[in-house]
């Protein structure tokens, strides 16, 4: 298949992935609150891309919910080019992604994070995964998402789980508090062997992310909490700030790589509080 052709393809399948999501957000938040929807340019003269960001905060479910999307093109400084496959050359580069990230005004439901992309410099491959920061440990749940989850992976192989999974764990680890950001999810990267293959479990991990999101936040929403538990979160999303600013490498991608401050900080929390 021509290259430009599975760009292409990738691209349209995050576009769509974006609508699904929000639509799916808003029903849960329906009829309160609705996402606020902004397009930006990479670089409008040199016509590298762009993308839209779409923020909702303050809703009755969600303190704050950021589902980005993004196709964008350029070139990599020569100190980057080392880091990224393919890139060593001329540092040309295309990527796509859908990135979601999801704080809860209930500190019962865990604050969700989930992201897929397509990168291609002289050659291209996929990206993602999805991880889970609650503040209230729930055993049942843990047992539950990481099901759902090996049931997927094992649609399309039956060593995925183990290996993304435990990819995650060490992916999602603060060394300096020497503790995991939550009880993980799946991670994985450079996944290139078979487009066709590669892209059909990209799309089946975006769905499921979808069934997860929809089946805790229903069953969870109207749970009773604490202003004890309130604070507790604040200090659990403190972690994940703490993770994203430090060590996220698609945080780190996008700043180096021109892309808007604003859509990649979207995953930072309203509010987050240290001891």
């Amino acid at each position: 298949m021509n290259k430009e052709i599975k760009k292409k393809i990738a691209k349209s399948w995050f576009k769509t992935l974006q609508n699904i999501i929000c639509f799916e957000i808003e029903k849960l938040e329906k009829p309160s609150s609705k996402f606020v929807c902004k397009k930006w340019e990479k670089n409008k003269k040199k016509n590298e891309g762009g993308g839209e960001y779409r923020i909702l905060q303050n809703g009755k479910i969600f303190e704050k919910v950021g589902v980005n999307f993004s196709e964008v093109s350029g070139k990599f400084s020569k100190d980057i080019r080392k880091k990224i496959p393919g890139a060593n050359k001329k540092g040309n580069f295309w990527a796509s992604g859908i990135s979601v990230v999801m704080h809860m005004k209930n500190p019962n439901i865990p604050a969700m994070h989930f992201n897929t992309r397509y990168i291609y410099t002289s050659h291209g491959w996929f990206g993602g995964g999805m991880d889970f920061t609650p503040c209230i440990e729930d055993i049942s749940e843990k047992k539950w998402l990481h099901s759902m989850l090996r049931k997927t992976c094992n649609l399309h192989n039956k060593n995925y789980y183990s290996k993304y999974k435990k990819w995650c764990d060490e992916y999602f680890y603060l060394s300096h508090r020497k503790e995991m950001r939550g009880i993980g999810g799946i991670f994985f990267d450079y996944k290139k062997k078979n487009w066709e293959k590669d892209f059909a479990f990209v799309r089946d991990v975006g769905i499921t992310f979808k069934d997860i999101f929809i089946a805790i936040i229903s069953k969870k929403f109207k749970k009773k909490w604490s202003s004890k538990q309130k604070e507790l979160q604040y200090f659990k999303r403190g972690r994940y700030v703490e993770f994203n600013l430090i060590y996220d490498r698609g945080t780190k991608f996008g700043l180096q790589t021109g892309g808007n401050v604003d859509a990649i900080l979207m995953s930072l929390p309203p509010i987050a509080k240290w001891k």
